[in-house]
């Protein structure tokens, strides 16, 4: 079994490679955005509380995600693993997740730390574009096929760059992790079962020793 978390700043690759990693050790990735929109959408006592909360504006309390996050890592689809991506955030919250960790049986095998330059990190997310119309995310920066889009290939609405992905905004986001996600890998560092991948190059090639360090480390437990 299997049971990850995932931590990196923000533009470090997290969610694209617990995507791909999902698939190839046949595991779900698990967000916290998609956890609470599957709750909302099935309408669950849980779901009904987040979607009163998200509607007021307000941030979701450890204690709810905490909630919501045990309650999905207990469905079937888990019973070989998981990835968790996006939490926990801070230390509360893991300690909150070794607590359901021991409720569940479902112990925290590895914590994989994607490191990335931080200006490999800005030039990434402020590369960012967004098309208006069908959703489509393009990045001018990063990927060779995008260079010098301005318009979406399919829908040919002008590409725009969100607010929190410009190069000002970035730089804040940064300083949050660092404040109140950096910690976290001590904290696992301290239980020994962190792993810090390189996650600058090819998606595939990170991946891919994401992947045998994974691997490695599961073989010695």
């Amino acid at each position: 079994m299997l049971n990850l978390v995932f931590l990196g700043p923000p533009g470090a690759g997290k969610g694209t490679i617990s995507r791909i990693l999902s698939g190839e050790l046949n595991i779900p990735a698990l967000s916290t955005g998609d956890i609470f929109r599957d709750e909302i959408a099935s309408e669950t006592d849980l779901g009904k509380k987040v979607q009163k909360i998200v509607s007021s504006g307000a941030l979701v309390d450890d204690e709810t995600v905490a909630q919501i996050v045990k309650h999905r890592i207990s469905k079937s689809d888990c019973q070989n693993g998981f990835i968790l991506d996006g939490y926990p955030r801070t230390i509360p919250q893991a300690e909150k997740l070794e607590q359901m960790s021991k409720e569940t049986g479902k112990k925290i095998n590895a914590v994989v730390n994607l490191n990335v330059a931080e200006e490999e990190l800005v030039k990434r997310i402020s590369g960012r574009r967004k098309c208006q119309k069908c959703g489509n995310l393009f990045n001018v920066n990063t990927i060779q096929e995008h260079k010098g889009l301005t318009h979406c290939p399919e829908c040919k609405e002008k590409l725009i760059q969100r607010d929190d992905d410009k190069p000002e905004i970035v730089l804040d986001r940064l300083k949050v992790y660092e404040k109140q996600t950096k910690p976290l890998l001590k904290f696992y560092s301290d239980k020994n079962i962190l792993i810090t991948v390189n996650g600058e190059g090819p998606v595939e090639q990170v991946a891919a020793r994401t992947k045998s360090k994974i691997l490695e480390t599961a073989d010695k437990k």
